[in-house]
């Protein structure tokens, strides 16, 4: 079973958020299930400096002046095409952004050309590898089906929305340079309000519609949660499914992570204890054991919920609990929690921007992890706080719904409660979460069973590679 997997990045190669840690992850869960699986990504410099064995497959005249496509493989052995195509990809700043902040005037190209190069590769430009599905990932990949059917189908697809939020919207007038058939830009096909939208492009032409959880894939075909494309998966809802993310336990587990202070396991729970000691040191907190461990660990956006926290803030710390934050986005967000950190040093440390190791040290050392988003489609970060047994706070929406069990009286009896999840998007509905968070603080015994509970939940990659491996035989790989 041959699977071409497109999208715009790859742990460990190149990570901006989630979608590199289920690129990364997927294919390796599907290798043992007879699935043939290889990547194509954008030649970013990071991308072709990771790669290894690299080899020229073709050269094209494509959307925007002359590329090749190479073959390398992964530290892990997955096979990766890339794009390299320097006049797009060699820039500073991310993959989508200059350093700035403001979104490459050409993003339309950048990210058509990992589509039509996907086709190139479904109509056999490597002679010794043609795939049967070909699966596209979130918009940067969305042209995908559509010059599939363009070019007749040479492969079905599977396009998997990670967040409909992000859709990857372009003035009409750049139409002409994707190089589809005009009747493409319709109503029935790019066009939105007007304009191009690379995720309804993947939405109207797959043949296979996945997303991240089974609660997102019910909320995205309502007005609150589809953002405007809420018709147009309901008229989809046939072909739509939703399918949770995993944990790359090789990546994240607290009984082999090597950035983490001291090993530990459900069983074996003493190495907690000693990483929270640890952060408590690195952050600049008072060491103190009896005293609960808030953190964030997350872009901050007003998606996230960031600014709910910043209300609740004097929750957590006049009850005498601690917070940690790592994450960057809104500069007022950033500065308003820089601030809160200054005034109160002891209780309160922030860490602007992203660093790896540290928010394996953060889950390892805190006691709480807090996702109180607006609208979530899966969410890794509650997953990883599960693993780690950093108690997730967070609110029923989307996959949080789905991986988190609150600690209602009735679930602590049946032995299910893995967290606290509270229901309205509400400053006074994530304080009455904290409050709970402390009331089962105050019970040690059952905080402890809880914690072990939640640990020892099974969110690993097996069950959704089993899922996706149904899903392409459905589709007859």
């Amino acid at each position: 079973m041959r699977v071409l997997h497109v999208c715009a990045e790859m742990f460990p190669l190149l990570k901006t958020g989630g979608l590199a840690d289920v690129s990364g992850a997927l294919p390796l869960a599907l290798a043992p299930l007879a699935c043939d699986v290889r990547v194509l990504l954008p030649g970013f410099p990071s991308i072709l400096a990771g790669l290894t064995a690299m080899s020229d497959v073709a050269t094209f005249e494509a959307l925007a002046g002359t590329v090749t496509l190479k073959f390398g493989r992964t530290p892990d052995e997955i096979g990766v095409y890339v794009i390299d195509a320097p006049h797009l990809y060699a820039r500073g700043g991310n993959p989508y952004q200059d350093g700035n902040h403001h979104p490459y005037a050409d993003n339309h190209l950048r990210f058509a050309l990992l589509a039509w190069v996907a086709t190139r590769i479904a109509e056999g430009v490597d002679t010794y590898w043609r795939p049967a599905i070909v699966h596209a990932h979130d918009w940067h990949a969305g042209l995908v089906p559509a010059y599939l059917a363009a070019a007749g189908r040479p492969a079905t697809s599977v396009f998997t929305i990670h967040n409909l939020a992000y859709q990857g919207i372009f003035p009409a007038d750049h139409f002409a340079q994707l190089e589809l058939p005009a009747h493409f830009f319709a109503l029935n096909g790019l066009e939105f309000h007007g304009q191009i939208s690379f995720m309804k492009a993947g939405i109207y032409y797959a043949d296979r519609i996945t997303t991240v959880s089974p609660t997102y894939a019910q909320e995205m075909t309502t007005p609150e949660q589809g953002c405007g494309l809420d018709g147009l998966l309901r008229a989809r809802q046939d072909v739509l499914s939703g399918i949770l993310n995993g944990v790359d336990e090789a990546v994240w587990h607290p009984a082999n992570d090597a950035l983490i202070a001291a090993n530990y396991s459900a069983d074996k729970l003493a190495g907690k204890a000693k990483c929270k000691a640890a952060l408590q040191v690195v952050m600049g907190l008072e060491h103190a054991t009896e005293k609960p461990l808030f953190a964030v660990v997350s872009r901050l956006t007003e998606q996230k919920g960031l600014h709910l926290v910043l209300a609740a803030l004097n929750e957590i710390t006049d009850r005498g609990g601690q917070f940690v934050l790592l994450g960057s986005g809104d500069a007022a967000m950033e500065a308003a929690f820089v601030a809160a950190a200054a005034e109160n040093p002891l209780q309160v440390a922030v860490k602007i921007g992203y660093d790896e190791a540290l928010s394996h040290q953060i889950m390892a050392g805190s006691d709480v992890i807090m996702v109180p988003s607006r609208f979530e489609p899966c969410g890794l970060t509650q997953l990883y706080g599960l693993k780690y047994g950093a108690l997730p706070l967070v609110r029923r929406v989307g996959g949080l719904a789905d991986t988190v069990m609150d600690c209602s009286l009735e679930n602590l009896q049946d032995g299910i409660a893995t967290g606290a999840v509270f229901n309205a998007f509400s400053k006074e509905e994530l304080t009455q979460g904290i409050r709970r968070i402390f009331a089962l603080w105050a019970r040690p015994k059952d905080w402890k069973a809880v914690r072990q509970e939640a640990m020892c939940t099974d969110f690993g990659w097996h069950s959704a590679a089993l899922q996706y491996h149904d899903l392409y035989r459905s589709l007859g790989a």
